[in-house]
């Protein structure tokens, strides 16, 4: 059965007035009557899951039926409709992938209690070590390897040759590997 064409308002003096009516809810009802299963067909074609299709269009109609004074020439809801179902479905496949993308990603390997227990041991243990080694020693290790500077940049900073740089550097890590494999 054919939709009927939605009445004209009938107080015509000049076609202003009609233009800024837009389409009336009468007309968006008989077009989502006559029309909803052609747009589910569309949303189908461009998405694979049929909940996906009939929010599509389902949001379709609202966001024109929020638009409807916009929409001045009522002959053009349906392609204002089809537009809006062709856009929405491609937010949908976007969100998907996107989703798609953050789940393939693995998940980081989550460390047990006691491997989290035995971490901070050792970060203790390496602590009670660093407060035992002398000052140069400590400022240049901090500065080596837990600030990542370069040994020239840690002997411009300490303000000391690069070849005591070198020194501390070996000499605090032998007495970091000699702290650390005593018994506490």
């Amino acid at each position: 059965m054919p939709a009927a064409r939605p009445a004209r308002i009938s107080n015509q003096r000049d076609g202003a007035e009609d233009a800024a009516a837009g389409t009336t809810v009468d007309h968006l009802t008989e077009t989502y009557r006559a029309h909803y299963r052609s747009l589910l067909g569309l949303a189908a074609l461009l998405l694979d899951d049929t909940a996906s299709c009939e929010d599509v269009v389902q949001e379709a109609f609202i966001r024109v039926h929020s638009a409807r004074k916009r929409v001045r020439d009522p002959e053009k809801t349906l392609a204002y409709l089809r537009q809006t179902v062709v856009n929405l479905s491609r937010s949908a496949l976007r969100r998907r992938i996107l989703g798609l993308k953050l789940l393939s990603k693995p998940m980081p390997d989550m460390a047990s209690a006691e491997e989290g227990a035995y971490d901070q041991l050792e970060r203790d243990s390496l602590i009670k070590a660093m407060k035992g080694l002398q000052r140069r020693q400590r400022e240049v290790l901090v500065l080596r390897y837990f600030a990542d500077m370069t040994e020239a940049q840690v002997a411009e900073t300490l303000g000391i040759s690069l070849g005591s740089v070198k020194a501390y550097g070996s000499r605090g890590i032998a007495a970091l590997r000699v702290a650390m494999e005593a018994p506490a």
